[in-house]
C-alpha cells in the first residue's frame, strides 16, 4: 500500500507541471487524496467491511469533491488533476497511469446488479467533463475529448470525440502520447478527407481504363 501511496506521489509530478514540491503535492492535492484515500477504502471494501468502505468513500467525496465507489478497481499511478465532480461508479475498471481530468463520470446504464460501468485501459486520458456510459472498454492509450459523452467502445490509441463521441483512428502511439489535450482531431473531417481521397483513387482508374479502351479503339481501326 505504501509503494503504491509513494508511486502516487511521484506520478503527480510527472503528470502535472504545476507541482513544485512534495509538500504541496501530498498537502494541497485533492485528486491525490482521492486516490489514496480510494485505495483504503477498496481494501476494505473487498474485506467485506462494506459500511466502513462506503463511509470512507463518503468522507472521500466531502473533503475533496470526488466520488469513487469502494467496489471500484484502479491501477497504479492514476492522478485524478483538480478533480471536482469526478464520479466513479461500482464495478468500474481503471488501468494503470490513466489521467483523469474534472467532471469526468464513469457510469452505468442498468439496475442489474452486474458489470455496469466503463473499463478504462493503460495510459488512457479522460478529457474535462466527459462522459462514459455504460460496460464499454476505453483501449490502451485511447484519448477522450473535453465534453464527449462516449457509449461504444473506443479502441486502443484512438481518439473520441463528440456528443454523441465519434472515433478518431489512424494514430501512431507516439502520435497520441503527444497529442494535446486542446488540439484533438475532428473525425468527421477526416472521414470527409478519406472519401475524397477513395474517391480520387477511383477516378484515377476509371481514367485509365477510359485510356486503355482507346488504345483498343485504334489499334482495331
Amino acid at each position: 500500500m505504501f509503494k503504491v501511496i509513494k508511486e502516487d506521489i511521484k506520478n503527480v509530478f510527472l503528470k502535472d507541471p504545476a507541482a513544485r514540491s512534495k509538500w504541496e503535492v501530498i498537502f494541497s492535492y485533492p485528486g491525490l487524496h482521492a486516490v489514496i484515500l480510494h485505495r483504503v477504502a477498496n481494501k476494505l471494501w473487498r474485506k467485506k467491511f462494506h459500511f466502513t468502505a462506503r463511509f470512507v468513500s463518503h468522507i472521500n467525496r466531502f473533503i475533496t469533491g470526488i466520488e469513487i465507489h469502494p467496489g471500484a478497481t484502479m491501477g497504479r499511478r492514476v492522478f485524478i488533476d483538480h478533480g471536482m465532480g469526478v464520479v466513479i461508479g461500482e464495478t468500474a475498471e481503471i488501468g494503470n497511469d490513466v489521467l483523469i481530468y474534472k467532471g469526468v463520470l464513469l457510469g452505468g446504464t442498468t439496475l442489474e446488479k452486474k458489470k455496469r460501468h466503463p473499463t478504462v485501459g493503460d495510459n488512457a486520458v479522460l478529457g474535462s467533463n466527459a462522459i462514459l456510459l455504460g460496460a464499454i472498454s476505453i483501449g490502451k492509450n485511447a484519448r477522450v475529448a473535453a465534453a464527449s459523452v462516449v457509449t461504444h467502445d473506443v479502441p486502443d490509441n484512438a481518439t473520441a470525440i463528440g456528443v454523441p463521441a465519434r472515433i478518431s483512428l489512424g494514430h501512431t502511439i507516439e502520435e497520441v502520447k503527444k497529442l494535446e489535450h486542446a488540439k484533438l482531431p475532428d473525425p468527421i473531417s477526416e472521414a470527409m478527407k478519406f472519401v475524397l481521397e477513395e474517391q480520387k483513387k477511383l477516378e484515377q482508374k476509371m481514367i485509365n481504363r477510359i485510356k486503355v479502351l482507346e488504345e483498343k479503339l485504334k489499334s482495331n481501326k
